[in-house]
């Protein structure tokens, strides 16, 4: 890391200079209650939004830069009145904040173009439209060439801030971009900036970075043929842009500070069989090891040619407590969104949104986080209301798996009628948006719903100890059992104790529990199989958890596996909290045992490693050959947590002194002293593990 980055991350990321420049805080409100007094359209209030916040921004530009646009409005105002969503509510489903969000647009559309020829090709359309009497729709392409009318005017006062401080870098660069094509590294990135810039001002939160390395990496190596760059010149370039998702990120919304959703895929598979990783992969690897920001996020697509090298890089992310870089499969991911319906060509496109969720940039408006199942659930009802009549372990089995249809069946209905606030600037960059005059809130060309799966190892565990202790060796009856399950095991601390740590556990490569696993998994797709949802999409079925390994645990009764009510599952695809597995090999081999392509909506095996397995070179190189393992083996996606019970406690009590202490929490990486203490306080209880170095 050079010394002028070493200037500009101190202010960005640790000092946060740049909040001088925000302005205050207004009404969110002040919007919304103009447009419902006089009855606006949904579509011009998004815009119109947009527009207002572009307008209200004001050039700020700091010592060093090279790539201009930094947030001075802290409050995206709303569009409806409390009483609008209220009303909306009555009708809709209304997923999260009622923003397009979770999805990948396709960068090249604006990139590749510029704004000036984008805006002539909106106007031919728009005239296209009116001549038919679509008054409709050529009204919404008129909207769009507003927005990018005020985007430019924004970057033009950049520009003039930039002349007037002598920043001729920056002034050269807005005088071409974005309202021509990038025709060097340094005008792509900052287009990229700009764009980025925009959809966060229209509150378009968790929008992905997608596969930044594949649409960027012409414009890196035309420089480097020029002779303009070495690769240490475009590394520092490089990281000055990771600088910039760091130094708005404080105003993105999120369950938490640090779920931004700002994922950026590297590498993976080409149709032809080829690897796409290139020297861009590898700097930005080389990047984010240097930086240590919790942003961009790192994920690294790989299959079975990915060279061990390629593993090791990721493992020093890993070593500085990152979290991250998170790991696909594509030789699992890509034949596993083929079975799901998506074409071949847009398979092997595919990145990640804002955690894990497989999406398809640009063609897309799939909701991949829209709800969450409890295996759990499934397992503690069936248990309270049916384990006393059932005559053997395959009929309760069979209870179970009726409780995770009937769920099933309760979440798509409840996921009906789903309504999202318009969002006519991302349109630009969607398949057929803009050909059809239509929005991306509406529907694209993918329009499916994914579903969480939460305490698959609970479940599992707790299924184990029903048919070892009450079916085949009898020595608990199940009367007693649902009797100590509804007291929350009080005066039972034997039997807690029992089941919690004499029971067969996934996670330990045990074929009796981890079979009932994979079945579990099973009876999810098997319960989705053939639905259609209010979009005329699909639904997915998942390993991921998110936040509901903590919500959907918080009012369950304890369950057979010896966890009481209230306590948590593990996150994501993991084994349960207090599960004495042998250790990681163990579980990777339990882990992958399982048909994991059609749980393919994502949800990856979280391993929590303690920092000491990090220490060597040879330990590193250990760890690589352990997450390659995991995909050989055919898991899915794998990611790791370097972490120190020790430390975060200290952490706990001092948080002044660990600010920049790095966590993955459940598909995203976060300052542990920012996290709210429930979460910390799980991380601090999932396993810390060990490999023999």
């Amino acid at each position: 890391m050079t010394e002028r980055i070493e200037r500009m991350r101190q202010f960005f990321v640790v000092d946060k200079g740049q909040k001088a420049m925000w302005q205050k805080e207004e009404n969110p409100y002040v919007l919304a209650e103009q447009f419902a007094a006089e009855h606006t359209p949904d579509v011009d209030r998004a815009a119109r939004r947009l527009i207002y916040v572009l307008d209200k921004e004001e050039p700020v530009l700091f010592e060093d830069e090279r790539i201009a646009f930094t947030r001075t409005v802290t409050t995206i105002p709303e569009i409806f009145t409390e009483a609008e969503m209220e009303e909306l509510r009555k009708e809709h489903w209304i997923h999260e904040k009622g923003d397009v969000c979770n999805i990948s647009v396709d960068y090249t559309k604006l990139l590749n173009q510029g704004f000036d020829a984008k805006k002539a090709e909106l106007e031919a359309l728009r005239q296209q439209f009116s001549q038919v009497g679509e008054a409709a729709k050529a009204h919404y392409i008129k909207l769009q060439i507003d927005i990018l009318d005020h985007v430019l005017s924004l970057a033009a006062r950049y520009q003039e801030l930039a002349e007037k401080k002598g920043n001729d870098v920056i002034a050269r660069t807005l005088k071409a971009v974005p309202a021509h094509a990038p025709q060097s590294f340094l005008e792509a990135l900052s287009m990229f900036r700009i764009i980025h810039f925009t959809m966060w001002c229209g509150r378009n939160y968790h929008n992905t970075v997608g596969r930044f390395d594949q649409y960027i990496y012409p414009y890196l190596k035309a420089d480097l043929d020029k002779g303009l760059y070495t690769e240490e010149s475009a590394l520092e370039l490089l990281e000055e842009f990771f600088l910039t998702f760091n130094r708005d990120s404080d105003l993105y919304p999120g369950m938490q500070q640090g779920d931004n959703g700002q994922s950026l895929v590297l590498g993976g598979l080409n149709e032809d069989g080829s690897d796409s990783y290139n020297l861009l992969s590898e700097l930005c690897l080389k990047a984010s090891l240097e930086l240590k920001v919790i942003d961009p996020k790192i994920n690294l697509r790989v299959h079975e040619k990915t060279p061990l090298g390629t593993y090791i890089l990721g493992t020093q992310l890993t070593r500085q407590g990152l979290g991250f870089p998170q790991y696909s499969n594509d030789d699992v991911v890509i034949p596993g969104l083929m079975e799901l319906g998506y074409k071949k060509e847009d398979a092997y496109r595919y990145v990640v949104a804002a955690c894990w969720e497989f999406i398809i940039p640009g063609a897309a408006m799939d909701i991949p986080n829209i709800e969450a199942l409890s295996f759990t659930k499934a397992v503690s009802d069936a248990a309270m209301e049916k384990l006393e009549q059932c005559r053997s372990y395959d009929e309760f089995e069979k209870a179970v798996r009726d409780k995770i249809d009937a769920q099933a069946d309760e979440l798509c209905k409840r996921v009906n009628g789903v309504y999202l606030f318009p969002a006519p600037f991302l349109s630009l960059m969607m398949d057929g948006c803009c050909e059809n005059g239509t929005d991306v809130s509406l529907g694209c060309k993918y329009n499916n719903y994914g579903f969480h799966g939460t305490g698959i190892a609970t479940a599992a565990d707790s299924l184990a100890a029903v048919k070892k202790f009450v079916f085949e060796e009898k020595s608990m009856d199940a009367s007693s059992l649902v009797k100590a399950l509804g007291n929350d095991f009080e005066g039972e601390e034997l039997l807690c104790n029992r089941l919690r740590y004499e029971s067969p556990k996934m996670g330990n490569n045990d074929d009796y529990v981890d079979e009932i696993a994979a079945r579990l998994l099973n009876d999810f797709a098997d319960s989705l199989k053939g639905r259609v949802n209010d979009r005329g999409g699909i639904y997915r079925a998942g390993t991921g958890s998110a936040m509901y390994y903590i919500r959907h645990a918080e009012n369950l009764p304890a369950t057979p596996d010896g966890r009481r009510k209230g306590e948590g599952f593990g996150a994501n695809y993991s084994p349960s909290l207090f599960s004495r597995c042998r250790g990681p090999v163990s579980i990777i081999q339990s882990f992958t045992k399982p048909d994991l392509k059609r749980v393919i909506n994502g949800g990856p095996l979280t391993l929590e490693l303690h920092d000491t397995v990090f220490r060597t070179e040879e330990s590193c190189a250990k760890v690589a050959v352990l997450v390659k393992s995991f995909m050989d083996l055919g898991g899915h996606q794998l990611q790791l947590n370097s972490v120190n019970r020790d430390t975060m406690l200290e952490a706990q009590k001092h948080p002044e002194n660990y600010k920049n202490l790095i966590v993955r929490v459940w598909g995203w990486s976060g300052y542990f002293v920012e996290l709210d203490k429930e979460y910390q306080d799980h991380i601090i209880q999932r396993m810390e593990l060990m490999l023999a170095v």
